[in-house]
């Protein structure tokens, strides 16, 4: 099936079989301070993509009008840095429909416009869920996808079956999270501890930040999450550091505009060449009664230590102090085993 055209005369919607493609060149305010294009700006890209399909494809037929938001997304590899000066190609693809909810994988490529060489940086799968355009707080149906054969379709509800147990875990560790206030005074604290990297930001999220329902784009905040776990490596390590790994990212509460958020970060764990490090953001709602603070998203960083010639660095080791500390430690420990493991038996499947 070939995708439809747009034009002047021809206004026709486009299949929604087909893979929807943004492209941009990267700038130099697109950098990190490694001089590399900033994660948070690629997964904000990897979000855009991902609304702009499934929010058509959940608009496909004939019925109440929908606009898909991010619910969560999976373990998401930078596999390459993408340079300043690249293009960024972001396709993005349905692979999966429940009643509910639609299953997006996107791929990243980078492109060199000077030698026309492409290279795959960024892999993700994300989940969105379609919200009435009448009424945020109505979930609508998802129209069924067309699968190319009955296993195709029983993967995919593999797949949609294990983030729902995930999102259920996620959810109730979630209500247990508590994040230690933020000591100003770094000075006070032992360098390479918990307390002396963690590190925190302040939001007000405004009309450019927001969706067409007036709540914060997910995009917006996994590049605000970037950003202040980007902050807690560079001071635990004092060098360049880039992120090499997103684990799931749940988003647990809608973030309306005018609220107040805080996304904070602390280090969880280090292994010789890699780092784990957790993001809470929590939402006030300034403009309604007092009331507690939401942990709204949560999802853990992985970064790596870069010397000035690209190869990694070793990683000072995180000095834990309390119990908690040593607990969030050795579930961090486990978490790297297992995505360990993972990548060994990819590259296994591989070579077969």
């Amino acid at each position: 099936m070939e995708c439809a055209t747009w034009s002047p005369v021809d206004i026709r919607r486009p299949s929604v079989n087909c893979p929807v493609a943004v492209s941009r060149i990267m700038r130099p305010d697109d950098a990190n301070i490694a001089g590399n294009v900033h994660g948070g700006t690629i997964l904000k890209m990897i979000e855009e993509a991902g609304a702009i399909i499934s929010t058509r494809h959940c608009n496909s037929q004939n019925g109440e009008r929908s606009v898909a938001v991010l619910a969560r997304v999976e373990r998401t590899d930078f596999l390459t840095p993408m340079l300043i000066g690249e293009v960024a190609h972001v396709s993005a693809e349905i692979t999966y429909t429940s009643k509910h909810s639609v299953e997006v994988q996107v791929t990243v490529m980078g492109e060199n416009i000077l030698n026309g060489v492409k290279r795959v940086t960024n892999r993700a799968t994300l989940w969105y869920v379609p919200l009435s355009a009448d009424n945020v707080n109505s979930v609508v149906k998802v129209p069924p996808l067309q699968y190319s054969s009955p296993e195709q379709e029983e993967e995919g509800r593999k797949r949609y079956e294990a983030q729902k147990l995930n999102r259920s875990e996620s959810k109730q560790r979630n209500d247990t999270i508590i994040f230690p206030t933020i000591n100003m005074d770094r000075k006070s604290k032992e360098p390479c501890t918990v307390g002396y990297s963690q590190s925190s930001l302040i939001h007000l999220v405004g009309p450019s930040d927001c969706t067409l329902h007036n709540f914060l784009q997910g995009g917006v905040t996994m590049k605000l999450m970037d950003e202040v776990a980007g902050i807690v490596a560079a001071r635990h390590c004092k060098t360049n550091i880039v992120t090499a790994s997103v684990d799931a990212i749940n988003f647990h509460q809608k973030i309306e505009k005018g609220s107040v958020i805080t996304v904070s970060g602390r280090m969880i764990f280090t292994s010789n060449k890699s780092m784990e490090i957790e993001v809470v953001v929590d939402v006030d709602h300034v403009l309604k009664s007092p009331q507690e603070s939401i942990h709204s998203v949560t999802a853990f960083f992985t970064y790596v230590s870069l010397g000035k010639d690209g190869t990694a660095l070793p990683i000072p080791t995180l000095k834990v102090e309390t119990e908690d500390e040593k607990k969030r430690f050795e579930e961090g420990r486990e978490r790297y085993l297992q995505a360990k493991a993972r990548r060994t038996a990819e590259a296994t499947k591989k070579c077969q």
